[in-house]
């Protein structure tokens, strides 16, 4: 059996230590990041708020959609806060890079060979879980929460939205970034089957309390409306049963035991 590549064994130390240097890296990456979004924190913004603009026109809502701020340094943090979002994004590369650099010492050198091809899927993964949020999942979820606008029955009284920046920016900047980390599921679970931490067979196994997870997941944190819960749901379903053929494809194999104990609770059903 071959063991992991590398010069010498590290200490618990110089684990520690490379960690730090791994991780200063990143934070220098996102600072950068973040440094150029700021340069371009108006186009951003106007980014961000395309599915706003159109769940309001949408609701047919009086007036041109507007974001408001309370304090006077309000606009100042919020723009910040999206900056930071941002540099995160642009700097995903370079993050994926220093986790996978720390990750590598105790692998094979065949495993180490697929360091470009983790940074590059889990940059496009991330990415494109943000790119699924904000234009499938946002849309959704803008016109459920706006359409509550409007006269309340026969009493006089309406309800007008009144949308601060900072609070937009935090929700938006969070859902961003939950939706990037939910599609880093298949390589996640990739990894873990070609380390030998778990198989497909445990995964199949396992699928059925997964979807129950999933969507308990979606009803948290997506609007209380079933449209809403599927958008969530559904791909992160998807998502793991990928993973389940990646598994199978490049995964390690389950052993003799294993395959016989999954006969067993397959029989037990």
């Amino acid at each position: 059996m071959s063991e992991p590549s590398g010069d010498k064994q590290m200490t618990f130390w110089e684990h520690l230590d490379e960690l730090r240097t791994r991780l200063r890296r990143a934070l220098f990456a996102v600072v950068i990041g973040a440094g150029v979004a700021w340069f371009f924190k108006e186009q951003i913004l106007g980014v961000l708020l395309v599915p706003f603009q159109a769940a309001w026109v949408e609701q047919k809502l009086p007036g041109t959609p507007m974001l408001h701020f309370a304090a006077p340094s309000d606009a100042f943090m919020a723009y910040v806060r999206q900056s930071v979002i941002a540099g995160l994004v642009l700097s995903a590369p370079v993050v994926f890079w220093e986790l996978w650099a720390f990750v590598a010492p105790g692998l094979y050198a065949k495993e180490k060979k697929s360091t470009l091809l983790f940074v590059v899927f889990s940059t496009l993964l991330f990415v494109g879980g943000g790119l699924f949020g904000w234009k499938v999942a946002f849309p959704v979820a803008f016109n459920y929460f706006l359409g509550m606008s409007g006269d309340v029955g026969q009493f006089g009284v309406g309800i007008a939205p009144t949308v601060m920046m900072a609070d937009y920016l935090d929700f938006v900047g969070k859902l961003l970034l939950a939706f990037g980390a939910i599609f880093e599921l298949p390589l996640l679970l990739l990894a873990l089957s070609i380390a030998g931490i778990i198989n497909y067979l445990q995964m199949w196994h396992f699928g059925r309390w997964f979807i129950l997870i999933a969507f308990t997941v979606g009803a948290i944190l997506s609007p209380p409306d079933v449209t809403s819960q599927v958008i969530m749901s559904v791909p992160l379903v998807a998502l793991y049963f990928l993973s389940i053929g990646l598994a199978f494809l490049f995964g390690k194999r389950p052993t003799p035991e294993q395959i016989e104990a999954y006969r067993r609770k397959k029989a037990k059903r």
